[in-house]
């Protein structure tokens, strides 16, 4: 049997963030519902920020609520500080997604924190997960933003970036993710970074979050693959972007992951052709909105067999 890939879908999150026109729940809702469908497991759902700095997830309980009802759905959702956690746990979300930036300054203009108080707050949600019962405790995943160069410093160092994922390995990470936050990103880089952030954290799982700022995230997808890395962050239509990025175009585009991930006969589970339809619900949401994506455009070549059978149809 081919090797099977996780793809996680991060544009209802990190794709609508930045993004002035607030989607109707109905339509997040939708989102979420069949883009499971069409057999993506894993959905950052929302973030649990306050209303008033982030209308655009007023909605955060309910969106959680109805996404979980989803059976084998993997419902996360971006906690940027323990208030935010303690609302995620409360909603029951499986995931908890935190994100500090390797670059000092790109922390500082983010969060408004230094990272070392970025990294002490993730080490107070790792503390408050470990009281939880086994069956309430979700998983904790911390993002290694600008870990491949910043916009606001330019180069990353290396061992910069190794320090930050111990640090946060150590107070309880499950999962680290190596982020291209602004799109500096090239194949060589990511191979040479990625395999010190292996190196360094033993068993933790290490994954990838590219943008294609420059068109180089699907070429850094393959780069991570090749050492190792089987978990991957993406936005349907690839939505996103980074307000310290200009001109950056969002994440990559889940429906070309999932495309090349097929062909190259590596199972994702998601059929392609199905996801490639979810489109229509997002042009319906954010009609003035470009969306992004070569396959959704040219179609699938004559021939094409993917290594996934087809997902079986949920309920919700």
């Amino acid at each position: 049997m081919a090797e099977f890939i996780e793809v996680r879908e991060v544009g209802l999150r990190d794709g609508i963030q930045n993004i002035k026109t607030v989607v109707p729940t109905d339509l997040k809702l939708a989102w979420i519902k069949a883009e499971a469908a069409a057999g993506v497991r894993d959905i950052e759902v929302c973030s649990f920020v306050p209303p008033k700095l982030l209308p655009q997830f007023a909605d955060a309980a309910e969106v959680v609520a109805h996404a979980l009802r989803i059976p084998g759905l993997t419902v996360a959702a971006l906690t940027p500080n323990l208030k935010g956690a303690e609302r995620g746990i409360e909603c029951g979300v499986h995931k908890l997604n935190y994100v500090v930036s390797v670059s000092e300054k790109h922390n500082q203009a983010n969060v408004r924190r230094t990272r070392a108080e970025s990294i002490e707050d993730f080490g107070r949600i790792a503390a408050l997960v470990r009281t939880l019962p086994s069956v309430r405790r979700p998983k904790l995943a911390a993002g290694l933003a600008t870990a491949l160069g910043c916009t606001i410093e330019g180069h990353v160092a290396e061992a910069e970036v190794v320090r930050v994922a111990v640090a946060l390995a150590e107070v309880g990470a499950d999962e680290l993710a190596v982020s291209d936050t602004v799109g500096f990103a090239d194949p060589a880089s990511v191979r040479r970074i990625i395999k010190a952030v292996m190196a360094a954290v033993g068993e933790v799982t290490v994954t990838a979050h590219f943008h294609d700022t420059r068109g180089l995230g699907i070429a850094n997808v393959l780069a991570a693959l090749d050492v190792g890395v089987r978990h991957f962050d993406a936005s349907l239509a690839g939505l996103g972007g980074c307000p310290w990025a200009p001109g950056a175009t969002g994440n990559i585009v889940m429906d070309d992951l999932v495309f090349m991930l097929e062909a190259m006969g590596l199972r994702t589970g998601v059929d392609v052709e199905r996801l490639i339809a979810v489109r229509e619900i997002i042009a319906r949401a954010l009609p003035h909105v470009p969306l992004h994506g070569g396959i959704a455009k040219a179609g699938l070549p004559k021939g094409f067999h993917a290594a996934s059978a087809p997902p079986q149809r949920l309920s919700a």
